[in-house]
């Protein structure tokens, strides 16, 4: 039987994922609490606009995409308080609410961990610094896509990919919400019209082509696995593909817009598709 074995949600984007018993499907379609803060680069403070809809790139703000050494931060958050922990080998970097100097506190802590690093480089490029915290802590915003999306995949896909690789893989390389169990290896690749989890009723979207991000490794920071050669060269497909979208149905995408049915997805809640 399909089931949730796992949720997750990123409340920094390109930070690492908080584990939780459950996640809340807003009905704007979007994850509450994930992906409601951002560390921006100087000159992309604001969003673009794409189809009418705010767009932030991840190619101008921090993503693992570009600056894997992030993913060595473990980072938590407490919505109540709307503080952010950050802590690094164990000791907390930082700890700090939203307001202006909390803020503060937050962009020179990552500051000074990223220039440190091996990906320092690429922070100190024209137009990059100095760094900006954006978002209220409350809109989830900083989505790859211009609309609201829940993203999953099967951990059966995960432990696919892991014996081509010939080592274990970690779900949180692919920063999904919801992963899910009792299915085959890539089976969610092909799923079709509605998928019904727990209370939820979303609808297939398109698959999710996968990017460098995935090479990190969740707890070091390191490049340390060839995801996408691997995901098109040994195993075949024309992208490196794992995971789908989902969207709720009906909801035109904007934050904001509260024309859907959301609800409560928790771990161990059945799947049902089509």
């Amino acid at each position: 039987m399909p089931h949730v074995v796992a949720l997750y949600r990123h409340p920094v984007k390109g930070f690492t994922p908080e584990s939780l018993p459950a996640l809340t499907v807003q009905a704007d379609g979007r994850i509450a609490g994930d992906r409601v803060l951002a560390f921006r680069f100087a000159d992309a403070a604001t969003p673009e606009e794409r189809d009418g809809i705010d767009y932030w790139p991840k190619s101008k703000g921090l993503a693992l995409e570009s600056f894997p050494g992030l993913a060595a931060l473990q980072l938590s958050y407490d919505d109540a308080t709307q503080r952010v922990r950050i802590v690094h080998d164990g000791s907390a970097l930082v700890e700090a609410g939203l307001d202006d100097d909390g803020r503060a506190a937050l962009v020179d802590a990552v500051t000074a961990f990223v220039l440190g690093s091996p990906d320092g480089r690429r922070l100190r490029r024209p137009g990059r610094l100095p760094l900006v915290l954006v978002g209220d802590g409350e809109r989830s915003r900083f989505q790859d896509r211009g609309r609201g999306y829940v993203t999953v995949h099967s951990a059966a896909s995960v432990a696919a990919l892991g014996a081509a690789l010939e080592r274990e893989i970690d779900d949180r390389r692919f920063r999904s919400n919801v992963v899910i169990g009792g299915v085959d290896a890539w089976d969610e690749l092909d799923w079709q019209g509605d998928v019904t989890i727990g209370e939820v009723r979303l609808a297939t979207a398109g698959p999710i082509v996968r990017c460098l991000a995935t090479h990190a490794n969740p707890d070091t920071g390191e490049r340390d696995a060839s995801v996408l050669k691997t995901l098109t060269g040994s195993l075949g497909q024309d992208e490196p593909t794992l995971g789908r979208l989902l969207i709720l149905p009906g909801v035109s995408g904007a934050v904001g817009d509260d024309s859907g049915a959301g609800g409560t997805i928790r771990v161990g809640d059945k799947v049902a598709i089509g």
